[in-house]
């Protein structure tokens, strides 16, 4: 089965939880737990030193509000992206947070995509 043949409630309940980890683990800087639901292909092409770097310097990704708003999908290819609003605890404002979903290799869901613009 192609993810973006998945109903709204199912991506829901697969996203939704993974979600909150990514807000919880990165504001904790807890960065192994973070990127446990990653997909293989992702963690091959990221710099990790330099993306560890990155996730323990960050204001805004270590202090992400644990609340948020959904505000869609958008289905493409064979990948769903979910779209939220976030705001952080330290920093005034609103940015777009996104997680893209698809099926690994082995078929399972992972994550293959994941940022705070």
């Amino acid at each position: 089965m192609n993810i973006i043949d998945k109903t709204d409630e199912e991506l829901l309940e697969i996203g939704i939880p993974w979600w909150e980890e990514l807000i919880k683990f990165s504001n904790k800087g807890q960065y192994g737990k973070f990127i446990r639901n990653f997909s293989y292909d992702l963690l091959l092409g990221l710099n990790e030193v330099e993306l560890g770097k990155q996730f323990s310097r960050s204001d805004l990704t270590r202090s992400l509000s644990e609340e948020y708003d959904f505000l869609g999908f958008i289905r493409r290819g064979e990948h769903v992206t979910l779209l939220f609003r976030v705001r952080s605890t330290k920093k005034e404002g609103e940015w777009l947070g996104r997680m893209v979903l698809g099926h690994d290799k082995e078929g399972e869901v992972k994550i293959f995509g994941a940022s705070i613009f």
